[in-house]
């Protein structure tokens, strides 16, 4: 019988080994007699578990250097719903001037409530989150588009709009 005693958990473990006790029934206690754990001293040896790796940093918006020319071509599967044009509103709104603006603040257009409520200013950080996955970052938008899960995709995208202001 081998006793572990981890994090204030105590493990009873019974071992068998393969020189004679294999083909030996365990015991097992009758059942009018209860099986009670008591406190266990620390073992001679501690118990080591294996250190988990961390996990890798995440990339962030400031650790890239975005590219105006790839982010127009990757804007392009934008403008099914966007335009990079001042007061030009689709399906979504404008994104002229979108860095620096308030989230749902253009005028007439008919943002969903969670956009117009959510309180974001359109930081290049706060893009650069959301255009990873518009849906998980603001619940409730209704915007469509899965994202760019590309970091560089998102930064040269990013790139792009800060021409258009």
């Amino acid at each position: 019988m081998r006793i572990l005693t981890l994090s204030g958990f105590t493990l009873v473990a019974l071992l068998t080994t393969a020189c004679g006790g294999a083909d030996k029934p365990a015991e097992t206690p009758a059942a009018e007699t209860p099986v009670v754990a008591a406190p266990v001293a620390p073992a001679a040896e501690p118990v080591t578990v294996a250190a988990v790796a961390p996990a890798p940093a995440a990339v962030t918006y400031a650790s890239l250097t975005g590219d105006a020319a790839k982010g127009e071509k990757l804007f392009a599967q934008c403008k099914a719903c966007h335009v990079a044009e001042a007061g030009k509103n689709r399906v979504g709104p404008s994104l002229w001037a979108v860095i620096g603006r308030t989230a749902g603040s253009i005028a007439g257009f008919n943002y969903s409530k969670a956009n117009k409520e959510s309180g974001v200013t359109w930081s290049e950080d706060v893009l650069f989150t959301y255009l990873e996955a518009p849906a998980k970052f603001m619940p409730g938008t209704r915007m469509a588009f899965g994202g760019l899960k590309n970091p560089q995709d998102r930064a040269d995208v990013i790139a792009y709009l800060k021409t258009k202001a």
